[in-house]
């Protein structure tokens, strides 16, 4: 895909994780970031399962679209407790945090590698007040400093402190970006950070951001990720404390009796009335059930060095289970370029199903 484009509209914004490199591929609609400016904090680089915004353009259908910004950042760091493997659960600083089979992980082999007590950071979507679903995890990460991310409860302005989950944040000397002090109310998503590990539960924060900031204006295009809350009907939810409206939406990914409270979606729509219509809505997964996950990495093969050990998008891969198409595995060397598509992300490594050669 090129710089230009087709049918885009005027402003777009898409909130979600990475599932995909080359430019940036994000709830499955790819953006060129040919020109588009980066911002990312708690990583050296944008990687597979690291939650993003992207403002831009994309076309009518939300079939491609173009970037104009990018901005990441982790969404929790802090110290593991409550660990439940069998469940997929456990707790960082009063924060509940589930994974589920499209969960990445940098640097571990899924959740029996997390030892309580450690400092581990997390990237993830906001669901219910005090929860997030992990769409990437590091255990161990390179800064300790604390970090949060949730929707405001319990806003006590005369003692200058909120609630996330069962977290106190004393914002009273914080600095504020992305949202003013006077805007701070309940259900708002914030991420607050701090230098000191939290006292007795409460964390002194030293930055608090606006986060998830996703635009009213009708007509807007919008992607959300996110998990279901505040479920009444297929015409009325929220993700991301977004209403959205699924009433007429192509709903792909599961059946519609499916959908409530908890489970994580995918939804491509035009705001109207402060509510997301949407056109189309994926179920990624349903809690006790499952759902599909799914990576892709679009450019040229680099460091080569085996079947299971080369780079793209600078993403380790493991293709020794791949099916191959347009060409064979002797054919894999640096500088080739391929599309390479898998199900995980295991001790930071893709394992891809298959692998496309381009012309």
């Amino acid at each position: 895909m090129g710089s230009g484009g087709t049918g885009v509209t005027a402003d777009a914004a898409g909130i979600g994780a990475a599932d995909g490199l080359g430019s940036i591929i994000l709830n499955g609609l790819r953006y060129d970031t040919d020109s588009a400016t980066f911002t990312i904090e708690d990583a050296t680089g944008l990687q597979i399962g690291m939650s993003a915004r992207v403002a831009g353009k994309v076309d009518d259908n939300f079939t491609s679209g173009i970037a104009d910004q990018v901005v990441s950042a982790a969404e929790l760091r802090g110290a593991v407790s409550n660990i439940d493997v069998p469940a997929g659960t456990f707790v960082v600083m009063g924060i509940g945090v589930s994974i589920d089979s499209a969960t990445v992980w940098g640097d571990a082999n899924g959740l029996a590698d997390v030892q309580a007590g450690s400092i581990i950071q997390v990237w993830g979507l906001p669901g219910a007040p005090g929860t997030l679903r992990a769409t990437r995890i590091q255990v161990s990460p390179t800064v300790a400093d604390p970090l949060a991310t949730g929707a405001v409860q319990s806003l006590d302005k005369a003692h200058k402190t909120f609630m996330l989950g069962q977290l106190t944040v004393n914002y009273g000397t914080a600095v504020f970006a992305g949202l003013d002090e006077s805007s701070l109310a309940n259900g708002v998503v914030v991420r607050a950070r701090g230098t000191t590990a939290p006292v007795g539960g409460v964390l002194t924060a030293t930055k608090v951001q606006g986060w998830y900031a996703i635009p009213t204006s009708d007509g807007v295009a919008v992607q959300l990720a996110g998990v279901v809350t505040d479920f009444v009907s297929r015409g009325s939810f929220g993700v991301l404390g977004t209403p959205v409206d699924a009433t007429n939406a192509q709903i792909t990914g599961g059946p519609v009796g499916s959908l409530g409270n908890g489970v994580k979606v995918e939804a491509d729509g035009f705001m109207s009335g402060g509510v997301l219509v949407a056109k189309k809505l994926r179920i990624r997964n349903v809690p006790g059930t499952g759902g599909p996950a799914s990576f892709t990495l679009i450019g040229a093969i680099g460091a080569y060095r085996s079947l299971a050990d080369f780079r793209v998008r600078g993403q380790p891969v493991d293709a020794d289970a791949a099916v191959f198409e347009n060409g064979t595995k002797s054919d894999l060397r640096n500088g080739r370029k391929v599309t390479v598509v898998g199900d995980r992300v295991v001790d930071g490594v893709l394992i891809a199903q298959h692998v496309t050669f381009s012309p």
